[in-house]
């Protein structure tokens, strides 16, 4: 029991990433690939945040729109980098005690605020589409503004629990992380502990983090379908729809390997499998949410024209006023 209690506290604690050890032939492949999808997502991420900041009028959804990238950045910078420099070495990498909890704290942070800012999202199209008149009232900067930071904050309280919880749990004598990154299950499974109170912190934030907005953005569909029904015109109904299809596709991804992951009890944990369903959300998901928003959404792709116009425009400016001096 002493020994169950001293390895839980953490110290100098370290764990090993088993990662991709086993795949010995595929490792340098698989570096590429990752190497590859990563550097488009942080380019595809970076595009909209700068096109967005270059618009001098930015309407709500633009502005969740930047937030979204914000996140997808960010969630990505907690996890692949450190994926990326672990898969040329052989064997398995390690992790501190507080570089482990902390990497979990901001993954489960951002996902939580995604899921956040999805809900607020869905607002913003009900608002949109069910109270045109009021929409520049109802969705004003300030309430945008306020909107994002209780996302963000929203997001990171509850992680801060979770984190909390989990790391709190003995761990014993084992050290091996079936996994490429701390995330929750496969600490979950890695504790000595055979309660189902173990399985209660994150029960608790799934309630918070993914039931909740869930229905959030239920309830705003649902007034949203029941507004478009009543349009008589079905270019206008059509219209309606498009505007929410590409927020509507990101829901379905983010909720749906959430939800896959997350939401279970820890006795269904299959490591092989939960890598690969990881591998989708850390490094596909990210990749496919700005090519979803530049491909469906207007707004997005006028202010990505203007700034790949503006940008291809300046050499051309800048020679032609070196030759008249």
């Amino acid at each position: 029991m002493e020994k169950s209690n001293h390895t839980s506290s953490g110290g100098t604690m370290e764990f090993l990433l088993l990662g991709f050890s086993d795949l010995l032939l595929l490792r340098t492949f698989l570096f590429y690939v990752f190497l590859m999808v990563h550097v488009v997502t942080l380019a595809g991420n970076l595009l909209i945040l700068l096109a967005v900041a270059a618009e001098p009028s930015r309407p709500p959804m633009l502005f969740f729109l930047c937030q979204l990238s914000a996140i997808e950045l960010c969630y990505t910078l907690v996890i692949v980098p450190k994926t990326l420099a672990d898969l040329p070495s052989p064997g398995a990498s390690t992790i501190s005690f507080v570089g482990c909890a902390t990497q979990m704290h901001f993954f489960v942070a951002l996902g939580g605020a995604e899921c956040f800012l999805l809900a607020a999202m869905s607002y913003d199209r009900y608002v949109a589409i069910c109270r045109p008149l009021h929409y520049m009232t109802m969705m004003s900067q300030g309430v945008c503004l306020q909107l994002a930071i209780v996302c963000c904050l929203g997001g990171f309280v509850v992680s801060l629990g979770l984190t909390v919880a989990v790391f709190r749990l003995p761990f014993c004598n084992s050290r091996r992380i079936d996994h490429f990154f701390c995330d929750v299950p496969a600490m979950l499974h890695l504790a000595c502990t055979k309660s189902y109170v173990s399985e209660l912190p994150l029960l608790a934030a799934c309630v918070i983090l993914l039931l909740f907005p869930f229905l959030l953005i239920l309830t705003s569909y649902t007034c949203i379908s029941m507004a478009v029904m009543s349009i008589r015109d079905s270019a206008g109904r059509g219209k309606a729809f498009s505007t929410c299809a590409s927020h509507l596709a990101v829901t379905v991804l983010h909720y749906g390997c959430a939800t896959f992951m997350y939401v279970r009890p820890k006795s269904s944990y299959m490591p092989d499998r939960d890598k690969m369903v990881s591998l989708v959300y850390t490094n596909i998901t990210p990749l496919l949410y700005p090519l979803i928003y530049s491909l469906r959404n207007k707004e997005i792709k006028g202010a990505v024209r203007k700034l790949l116009q503006k940008t291809l425009a300046q050499p051309h400016c800048n020679t032609f006023k070196g030759r008249l001096a």
